[in-house]
């Protein structure tokens, strides 16, 4: 079901969401492209860029405790 808000009209035949459940991206990574996509054609383009932003630096959070805890397992084995 397409949505009629302009902020969600990308005037494609597909939406975000299909291409963010395409690509099985993960939470945080979802809301990376929803916010770039959407950038701009809401209120204030710098708020969902900074909300983009946001999300980046989770999942960079995310992945440095992964592949640390990755680590550690394969140190202390």
């Amino acid at each position: 079901m397409r949505s009629s808000a302009i902020h969600y009209d990308n005037g494609k035949d597909y939406d975000v969401i299909d291409i963010i459940q395409d690509f099985d991206l993960g939470f945080n990574k979802e809301n990376v492209i929803k916010y770039l996509c959407r950038a701009g054609k809401k209120d204030d383009e710098l708020q969902d860029l900074y909300k983009a932003k946001d999300y980046i630096e989770r999942e960079i959070e995310f992945v440095r405790a992964k592949a640390k805890k990755q680590n550690d397992e394969f140190l202390n084995n």
